[in-house]
């Protein structure tokens, strides 16, 4: 499983992730950084404490992530991405 994503990786997934989004509630400020801490996260295997600073607050991330994942975004994400062709190997 290739974990490394290019700039055109980012954009796309950005892109998808915003149409998953709720038309409700406050906008985030920085949607690619939040994604970059989940990658980051994810691949690294860590707890969410153990985030680097240039992400922001951890509480915060796992806050928004927390939010997001009870509303079905992550879901509605990796389903448009997979329907986009998003996951490539190698």
């Amino acid at each position: 499983m290739s974990t490394k994503m290019n700039e055109a990786d980012w954009v796309m997934a950005v892109e998808v992730f915003r149409a998953c989004l709720p038309a409700r509630g406050a906008k985030a400020r920085n949607d690619r950084l939040f994604l970059e801490a989940l990658h980051f996260f994810a691949v690294r295997n860590i707890t969410w404490r153990a985030l680097p600073e240039r992400f922001g607050p951890w509480n915060s991330v796992w806050k928004r992530f927390s939010r997001l994942s009870q509303a079905g975004v992550f879901e509605a994400f990796f389903a448009l991405l997979a329907m986009k062709g998003g996951v490539r190997n190698g």
